[in-house]
């Protein structure tokens, strides 16, 4: 472990002398604004237009990718949380599980990095990325992560966003190859007028 990710998570975890009302709000910026996103992003599902259901499934399908990458990097690497070792203070309960990367960064990441990439649903895309910076620093200051299990998680889910949204728009990208090809197959090169 890098002596910097250390000295970084000694002056995020709250301590003895932080604030009562800080740990309040990162314990719900933890565990409860999860939480309402997810009724935000089911709202929107039930209330959007068929394009912005179509990106906000984008969006859920980013998230599972995120989850998928976060699991198989944790099988990989069996890093331990900060309170397995002893460091800091833990102001939640948390099973003793490995936290390389940070899953709830992951999540949170997806989901805003998956909005910005969408047309119609910009505008929840502002509300996603201060969301997933909040929980990114509530997870250390909580004592749950160190902060490259938080820049890990960050990673994870912004490039399960960018590999869905690239996927999602391969179908596209193929066809105009397709009539691409197609023309200078026929028009630009000699030989392939005779067929």
């Amino acid at each position: 472990m890098l002596p910097l990710d250390i000295a970084l998570f000694h002056a995020i975890n709250a301590d003895a002398f932080t604030l009562p009302s800080v740990v309040t709000a990162a314990r719900w910026i933890s565990q409860q604004l999860p939480i309402a996103m997810g009724g935000v992003l089911a709202g929107c599902l039930v209330v959007g237009s068929p394009t912005q259901r179509r990106e906000l499934t984008l969006a859920l399908v980013s998230m599972a990718l995120a989850w998928v990458g976060v699991q198989l990097l944790r099988y990989a690497i069996a890093a331990p949380r900060p309170a397995q070792l002893g460091i800091g203070i833990q102001w939640v309960e948390h099973a003793a599980r490995a936290g390389f990367p940070s899953m709830h960064a992951a999540g949170a990441f997806a989901l805003a990095a998956s909005l910005q990439a969408s047309r119609t649903t910009r505008g929840l895309a502002r509300l996603g990325w201060a969301a997933a910076f909040a929980i990114a620093w509530s997870r250390v200051c909580l004592g749950v992560h160190f902060p490259s299990d938080v820049l890990a998680g960050m990673l994870a889910g912004t490039l399960s966003a960018w590999a869905i949204h690239a996927l999602s728009s391969a179908p596209r990208w193929l066809s105009w190859r397709r009539r691409f090809s197609a023309y200078w197959s026929r028009q630009a090169l000699p030989w392939a007028r005779h067929r």
